[in-house]
């Protein structure tokens, strides 16, 4: 049925004027204010623009990933990507509001005309900044034990082959010697003293969470690292067990980031030059020094100089400048591709790395190529699995002049024979010394690889409970094969080495982590068993005695003469581990931590396996109401632990079993070979154990501007394992056993300060200080000294135990009461005992020095003005004595060359410190010298392109920076360098000079 509508009433529309005019006035003000709203939005619309730009940090000039920009009085806002690169749309006058976790919030002018570069300043990164602790991470305020970082400024900044070289100086209570600076060969590190007598002092160390045995740092790539934790106290290297004694080093690699693909270049070259140089007697004073050596020795000739091939030379007015020709101009060079990217469920990081570093001496050299590759992936919400792989290779080839020959060498001495040889023997006929150039006419592959693959697959079944299995595997083989013939003076007939080397190791990890919160309680549960498996073998051919030079070592069957060996070893770990960390109220935290290790290198007993506990305790002091009032205190804490850790190496493989050694006799007009008793074994042996207690403070003041760590420790190492010797009736010459204690106290202080921030201009400082104090308690259980290994109960492991000298005797004085022996020029040595007589006994000798550090400490300031940064680091170096080898020469009749200014005792010029040139050092003197140093270590010049420009050159960031190295040094050292070690007699190849060097470089990241 249709429905009809109400009939309209005509009369409603019926409107007199001023109706019909008051309504039409309504309608077309509301049209005319949607007009002005339509108008002024599209207006409004039109004045907005689009603005860009980067969030950078302050030191570290590396983006703030995550920063929050908000325009000011607006809810509107965006979030930084991880380069630190963002966009976001404002009105015209626009403030934006910047702000980043433990950063000061920034506010800048929004800019149309380029993009904007924003520094951020940290509030207190180092309190704040989450750090790795091994087996997990943890923020700095929360972390119980003795934690120290490199600053990442250091591993941003400084262009080194080896990051050891990076961090020399920079953490409080890691000591890092350079013993040699020829290219490839890596550093020595000791955290907070030496713990053992037999076993080895280098720390653990562990990358992204798999230990790694006898891993050469300079295997890795500076370029792929993101952090360097140091696990310095008992209580956190106890997690690590049997290997925690001598501290833990964490590296944390780059890896991939959601967001788009980014790429970037780091490329860095330049030359090297001597640091400092050491000259040996040029032509008029080694012809002088000959007529010295004459006068006193008593010998009547006409000859100016010693042999005739010099007699030669001097006649006809030609000199060799042996330093010279062992030298060439070095040359460093880096070259580092890699690109990040990902999304939000699969992130990958590859990196490709080209190394190459030239020496100073010719034949030095080091090729290093890498790979890095990890992906990471969320397969699902509760599921992440992922795999980094990495290879490295080295090469060191080539044939090497030889330092210490180069110093020794007449000036007159003949360069190349007749043929265009070089002269095997330039100072003929003396047959002592031979050209340091030698080397050159060798064949020597040095070749080393490793190739590490890590897995992991990581469950979160729910909230707050993860499990999560590590598998990696290492694999190092090495190769060496070196031939010296006829033209390296061989006598042989030619001889040639080849030996063959590879290590392999396997880890798997199973870690279970929980972690809750309620109320003001926290508590998370670390739990770990693992496996791990580590395989050595090498073996070495020896041969000589080949018709000719023609194939070296590629043809060993030709050899006359043979020699072999071999050697396998196998060891297996397993461990188990629990920690607890607790907290109330982010005031209160304490650490609970205990592993046991079973080692395989030990006996059947349960001596096999042993358990480490530790525990620590915090009080975030600043966080307690009573503090609220102490404005200018930003964090305070106070830590302190005590715990057990062992070291394993310590221990030799088959150590506890009884050994034989092989010997050969004659039997029958023949050689027989066979076997005598060596060491008894010991199936009772026990692990070496540190004990120790640590205090700390963690400060930071007047909003972050004055922060830093004091820190004192004291360890103590029982049971020490050292060889004892046997009495010859038992058939054995020595038996390993568990005798000895070591102690070890100091303190250590890191402090950094922002001296000044005014508007563009920055200057901020970063000090630390640590002094050790390092102490034999007991050798062999009954407190006496072993004067033969110089090992002194109450004194340092490494001491120099020398003659004190008191001068040199002069003409006139009579030595018969002290040194009957004695004469005029010789060394005058103090009469300890008092008998009249010097004696090699031991009663005439004591304790000169130690040859580590009493102490050391760094600083480094860091300038900042827009967009030029300077940052200078000086190390210094203390307490240090040490024998020097480069004064200490024996002239051979007047024939060796010594180093010019070192003088030498005359009956015209008679020194107090330098004996004669006749001087016979009978006594074997090591020549003591204090070995203290101050070093400015490295500067840096850097410029950090604005935005606006680098986006014109379609470039998200570019850095260019100047880099000087070893810049100088202040000692009283004589010689190359306090912190090398030079050797004066038998294998000197490591003899390397100090290298300044200086490079320009640049960080590239496209957009």
């Amino acid at each position: 049925m249709m429905k009809l509508r109400p009939p309209i009433n005509m009369h409603a529309f019926a409107l007199d004027g001023y109706t019909l005019s008051r309504c039409w006035g309504k309608m077309t003000l509301k049209f005319a204010v949607l007009f002005l709203f339509i108008i002024g939005s599209y207006r409004a619309s039109a004045q907005n623009y689009l603005v860009s730009g980067r969030i950078i940090d302050s030191l570290t000039l590396q983006g703030v990933s995550g920063a929050t920009i908000k325009i000011k009085n607006t809810t509107k806002g965006t979030v930084a990507n991880p380069d630190g690169s963002f966009k976001i749309e404002v009105a015209a006058g626009a403030i934006l509001e910047i702000s980043a976790v433990n950063y000061h919030p920034v506010e800048v002018k929004a800019n149309q005309s380029a993009p904007i570069q924003i520094m951020m300043t940290s509030i207190n990164k180092t309190l704040a900044d989450v750090v790795v602790i091994g087996y997990g991470t943890a923020k700095r305020s929360d972390v119980t034990g003795s934690v120290s970082s490199v600053p990442k400024a250091r591993l941003a900044e400084i262009p080194a082959p080896n990051v050891l070289q990076a961090m020399e100086g920079t953490v409080a209570g890691v000591n890092i010697t350079t013993g040699t600076n020829a290219p490839g060969e890596s550093p020595s590190i000791v955290v907070r003293g030496v713990n053992t007598i037999t076993g080895s002092s280098d720390p653990l160390i562990v990358i992204d969470g798999t230990p790694f045995q006898s891993l050469s740092l300079n295997d890795i790539n500076t370029n792929d690292i993101a952090s360097i934790d140091i696990l310095k106290d008992v209580s956190a290297t106890a997690i690590y067990g049997t290997r925690g004694a001598n501290g833990v080093l964490l590296i944390t690699t780059k890896h991939g980031k959601a967001g788009k693909a980014s790429i970037s270049f780091s490329n860095y070259a330049g030359p090297e030059y001597f640091a400092h140089k050491v000259k040996p007697m040029g032509p008029a004073e080694y012809v002088q020094k000959y007529a010295d050596y004459k006068l006193e020795a008593g010998v009547d000739n006409n000859f100016p100089v010693p042999n005739q091939y010099e007699q030669e030379n001097y006649a006809a007015g030609k000199t060799t400048d042996w330093l010279k020709e062992i030298s060439q101009q070095g040359f460093i060079q880096d070259h580092n591709l890699s690109i990040t990217g990902g999304g939000k469920d699969v992130r990958y990081f590859v990196s490709g790395d080209y190394f190459s570093e030239k020496g100073l001496l010719k034949g030095f050299q080091n090729k290093r190529g890498s790979i890095r590759s990890n992906i990471d992936a969320t397969l699902a919400s509760f599921l992440t699995v992922g795999a980094n792989l990495y290879m490295t290779l080295n090469n060191f080839d080539g044939g090497r002049v030889n330092l210490q020959q180069a110093m020794q060498m007449s000036p007159y001495g003949r360069f190349k024979d007749p043929d265009g040889n070089y002269t095997i023997f330039p100072m003929s006929g003396d047959l002592a010394f031979q050209s340091p150039m030698l080397g050159l006419t060798t064949t020597r592959n040095d070749r080393r690889e490793n190739f590490i693959t890590n897995v992991y697959a990581e469950v979160k079944p729910f909230a707050g409970l993860k499990y999560r299995v590590n598998a990696s595997y290492n694999y190092l083989p090495t190769l060496y094969q070196y031939y010296q013939g006829r033209l390296a003076g061989d006598i042989t007939n030619g001889s040639a080495t080849v030996s063959n080397g590879e290590r392999n190791n396997w880890v798997v990890e199973n870690i279970l982590t929980y972690e809750k919160n309620w109320n003001k309680h926290h508590i998370d549960f670390t739990g770990l068993y693992s496996a791990q498996q580590n395989r050595e073998y090498s073996s070495t051919i020896n041969a000589s005695g080949f018709i000719n030079d023609a194939l070296q070592f590629n043809a060993l069957q030709g050899a006359s003469t043979f020699s072999a060996s071999s050697s396998y070893i196998k060891t297996t770990i397993v461990s188990q581990m629990a920690r607890i960390n607790y907290s109330y109220d982010s005031r209160y935290l304490i650490t609970a931590t205990a592993r046991r290790d079973g080692y395989s290198a030990f006996g059947s007993n349960t001596n096999k396996y042993g358990t480490f506990p530790s525990v620590a305790v915090a009080w975030n002091m600043s966080n307690e109401s009573f503090m609220k009032k102490a404005e200018f205190i930003d964090n305070l804490k106070l830590r302190g632990s005590y715990g057990l850790s062992g070291n394993q190496s310590a221990v030799v493989p088959n150590s506890t079993v009884t050994t034989f050694s092989t010997t050969s006799i004659p039997s029958g007009g023949k050689p027989t070979t066979g076997i005598v008793a060596d060491i008894l074994g010991n199936s009772d042996l026990k692990w070496e154990s540190t004990y120790g207690a640590n205090i700390g403070i963690d400060f930071s003041l007047f909003k972050g501007r004055v922060s830093g760590t004091i820190e004192g420790y004291k360890t103590t190492t029982k049971n020490l394992v050292l060889y004892r010797q046997l009495p010859a009736a038992t058939g054995y010459l020595n038996i390993v056993s568990n005798v000895g204690k070591v102690g070890n106290k100091g303190i250590e202080v890191t402090l950094r300060t922002q001296n000044i921030i005014s508007g563009d201009f920055r200057w901020e400082t970063n000090f630390n200080f640590a002094a050790n104090n390092n102490k034999i308690l007991d050798l062999y259980g009954d407190k006496k000294d072993d004067i033969g290994n110089r090992l002194f109960i109450g004194k340092p492991i490494y001491v120099i135990y020398d003659y004190k000298q008191v001068g040199v005797w002069k003409v006139g004085e009579d030595p018969s009461k002290q040194d009957p022996g004695a004469i005029p020029g010789d060394l005058k040595f103090a009469d300890l005992d008092h008998n009249g007589v010097i004696t090699s006994d031991g009663k005439d000798q004591t304790i000169l020095g130690q040859s580590t550090p009493k102490w050391t400490g760094g600083v480094t300031s860091a300038w900042h003005y827009k967009n030029f940064h300077l940052s200078v680091f000086i190390q210094t170096v203390q307490g240090v004595t040490k024998y020097n080898q480069l004064t200490n020469f024996v002239d051979y009749g007047g024939r060796q060359n010594v180093v010019s200014g070192l003088g030498y005792w005359t009956p015209t010029n008679q020194s107090d410190v330098r004996p004669s040139i006749n001087y016979v050092n009978y006594l074997n003197y090591g020549y003591p010298q204090k070995a203290n140093f101050t070093r400015i270590k490295d500067a840096t010049f850097s410029y950090t392109m604005p935005n606006s420009l680098a986006d014109k050159l379609k470039l998200s960031a570019l850095t260019l920076y100047v880099t000087g190295r070893n810049l100088a040094t202040f000692t009283n050292w004589f010689g190359w360098d306090p912190e090398a070690n030079y050797a004066a007699t038998g294998d000197t190849g490591g003899n390397y000079p100090l290298v300044r060097t200086f490079i320009i470089g640049a960080n590239i990241t496209l957009k």
